[in-house]
């Protein structure tokens, strides 16, 4: 009878030459993977047109002040201006998605992170961030405060 030999076992410079590069192939896709993906990022979603949600009842938000509240998944900020205008944006601080509050001390809108500032308005007027905050639709209904996200694109 013949035995079937299989060869010898691999050596540990073989199992070791296979680590090693498995490992230098891993090191590359992790490098390469975030690089494409900043070069060629995925195409944003079309936005539709989203219901609004209660943000506030009109006496939760006097005139001067301001309220952080859940619009789907994401934080926003709903203002009520000195001058009785309402105001809602995404409560994402532009520079490294902190979430923003109102400061009646400062009369604006304030990021703690690394202290980013945006005027009532949501456009970025001190500290990092790079852009305003979006703007989100208010609408009225009696003495109801509705948010609904604003479409993109």
């Amino acid at each position: 009878m013949s035995e079937v030999s299989a060869g010898p076992p691999p050596g540990r410079r073989a199992v070791l030459d296979w680590l090693l590069g498995s490992s230098a192939l891993g090191a590359l896709l992790a490098i390469v993977y975030p690089v494409y993906h900043y070069v060629f990022p995925p195409p944003a979603p079309k936005g539709r047109g989203k219901g609004a949600v209660l943000a506030a009842r009109a006496e939760q938000v006097p005139p001067g002040s301001g309220l952080v509240f859940p619009l789907g998944s994401k934080p926003a900020i709903l203002i009520h201006t000195p001058d009785g205008k309402w105001r809602a944006f995404s409560a994402r601080c532009t520079h490294l998605s902190c979430t923003v509050r109102y400061r009646q001390d400062l009369g604006l809108i304030w990021c703690p992170c690394h202290d980013g500032r945006f005027d009532l308005t949501g456009k970025n007027v001190a500290g990092p961030p790079p852009r305003p905050l979006p703007e989100h639709t208010v609408v009225l209904k009696g003495e109801e405060v509705y948010v609904a996200e604003a479409e993109v694109g």
